[in-house]
């Protein structure tokens, strides 16, 4: 077996690395800590059977030249680096861990909202530098908060923002209006969201329908002072066009979780006081990185055994 999420290490036997490692017959981890590319994975993938893997870019040529591999179990919700459709041709199942990472990822992006709102990390860094400066911001009580993805994590933010007292709208292309209504969300389109939101949230994957779904011009609809919120995944926010407009004004602040480029070496973002970023680490809280393993480690387990797995992802 291959295992690549970085949250498994062979010096931290956890419950569920011991469960994989009974299981397997060997057990390769990753070499450098952080995401593979194509051409690091395809030797790594070399007569392994299945496959847990974190963000690495699992193209169809890593596919293509996997010689025995039967499951690819996603270390997370998000599929986006997984070609699904080569993976089916070549009869490989391809699971993930839907919700696991919910609540950690929910905390996250209410952070990132605060942290925006009232421009904490700017006010820190200022304070332990000696100075004392006075940053008027903004509350989040009675603001309308967008949720662009209202699965299990932008149902956890609708939540959170309902504890801060503000009125939720949520558009989903895939939407459960009973749901909305039962909890007091606002069923919306995308642009009602847009035009009428003073947080948006995004929480949807990444396609070739949602790439820069967040455009310049889309930026330009949305209210003055506008906070925008990634805690999802890099891609969907122009981060150029976010740039001038957060300069300008007209956005009064971006926190981000995820970028068009990971890691984001010079990104001009890191600029400005108004962009509060942290490094995807949205899942990585105790309990998340355990549940997260736990089903990943199960999923494997299920497919290579020939078992039903709720948790197979169905392409097309």
């Amino acid at each position: 077996m291959l295992v690549t999420a970085t949250s498994f290490k062979p010096d931290n036997p956890t419950p569920a690395l011991q469960q994989l490692q009974q299981f397997a017959d060997e057990v390769v981890y990753n070499p450098v800590g952080r995401p593979l590319t194509e051409d690091e994975l395809i030797p790594l993938l070399q007569g392994c059977d299945g496959y847990i893997a974190g963000l690495d870019f699992v193209t169809e040529k890593v596919i293509r030249a996997c010689d025995r591999l039967k499951v690819i179990s996603r270390y997370g919700a998000g599929v986006d680096r997984v070609d699904l459709k080569a993976a089916a041709q070549y009869d490989i199942t391809v699971c993930n861990t839907p919700g696991a990472n919910a609540q950690a990822v929910a905390d996250l992006a209410l952070g990132l909202m605060l942290s925006a709102a009232r421009r904490l990390p700017m006010l820190d860094e200022k304070t332990r530098d000696g100075q004392w400066v006075r940053s008027t911001g903004i509350e989040l009580y009675g603001k309308t908060l967008g949720i662009l993805g209202l699965g299990a994590i932008g149902k956890s933010v609708a939540k959170r923002g309902q504890g801060f007292d503000m009125r939720v709208m949520a558009y989903d292309p895939f939407l459960n209006e009973e749901y909305a209504l039962q909890h007091d969300i606002q069923p919306a389109s995308f642009n009602q969201v847009v035009e009428n939101c003073d947080i948006i949230s995004l929480h949807l994957p990444l396609n070739d329908e949602t790439r820069h779904i967040i455009s310049r011009e889309v930026m330009e609809r949305m209210k003055p002072g506008t906070i925008l919120i990634n805690s999802a995944r890099g891609g969907l926010i122009d981060e150029a066009a976010a740039y001038e407009l957060l300069k300008s004004g007209h956005l009064g602040g971006l926190g981000l979780d995820a970028y068009e480029q990971e890691p984001p070496t010079a990104s001009p973002l890191f600029e400005l006081d108004n962009v509060i970023c942290t490094p995807h680490t949205g899942s990585h809280t105790r309990e998340a990185t355990a549940a997260m393993a736990k089903m990943s480690v199960e999923n494997l387990i299920q497919v290579l055994k020939g078992e039903p797995c709720p948790h197979a992802l169905k392409v097309g």
